[in-house]
């Protein structure tokens, strides 16, 4: 009788086990490749596919207007401190254990983390740079979102990029500021979306025009992790381009 009970409930729990390991195999998560990639986003969030304000997007230089100076942006980005650098899945992501801040309207905007994609999302008439830097803010009271595009073309080696290739999986000292360009009196602006799954609207993107630098060492380094984590440009339809 034991003996039979025993039997019975190897049987149940190796079935259990199977059914386990067969909806684990079913779940799904986005990504860039064919399966999950962009095309098949609107599975994980709606938005990403019906939504009318999203992002990135081609600007055309000659098809902008001159900034609202109520929204235009000052950094602050310029604390000195531990950050943690970690492969999130999708891109090199920095977070840091006390960030600075921008200045929009008014409003602080604190900022969240850092992240890398292998090539910039944005085009400039079409132009993709080396690489680009997304520097993700929020502001505390409202939550909104502004982030701040930092790109990069091959040229010196980039210090604080050397930092953060070396301590992927660790904790780095480090100070944002050094890699934002001394120049960023001079940006793109456009309110879009985040530009990966749930592809959120309302957030307030600045594309600062002069690209830092970042030697071909360190681009093909980043891109041994992501080569082609870049959202197709998407639709700009009713939006308009500022600039200053």
């Amino acid at each position: 009788m034991n003996k039979t009970i025993l039997i019975l409930s190897m049987v149940a729990l190796a079935m259990t086990s199977s059914l386990s390991g067969s909806e684990s195999s079913h779940d799904k998560h986005w990504d860039y490749g064919t399966n999950n990639g962009p095309t098949h986003w609107e599975e994980f969030s709606g938005t990403c596919g019906k939504g009318i304000h999203q992002s990135p997007v081609n600007i055309i230089p000659g098809k902008t207007l001159e900034m609202n100076h109520s929204y235009d942006l000052s950094m602050h980005d310029d604390f000195t401190g531990l950050a943690k650098v970690i492969d999130n899945g999708h891109s090199i992501k920095v977070t840091p254990e006390h960030g600075g801040h921008i200045n929009l309207h008014g409003e602080s905007f604190d900022l969240l983390q850092f992240h890398f994609h292998g090539k910039s999302e944005h085009t400039i008439d079409g132009r993709r740079f080396d690489m680009v830097a997304h520097m993700v803010h929020q502001n505390p009271k409202t939550k909104q979102l502004a982030v701040v595009a930092v790109f990069f073309e091959e040229g010196e080696t980039n210090k604080v990029l050397e930092k953060i290739i070396n301590h992927v999986g660790s904790s780095v000292q480090l100070d944002p500021q050094d890699f934002v360009p001394l120049e960023t009196a001079h940006y793109y602006h456009y309110v879009g979306s985040l530009t990966t799954p749930p592809c959120s609207e309302n957030v307030q993107w600045y594309l600062l025009k002069v690209p830092q630098q970042a030697s071909k060492q360190q681009i093909e380094h980043f891109r041994k992790f992501y080569v082609d984590n870049e959202r197709p440009v998407q639709e700009l339809h009713d939006r308009l381009i500022e600039t200053n």
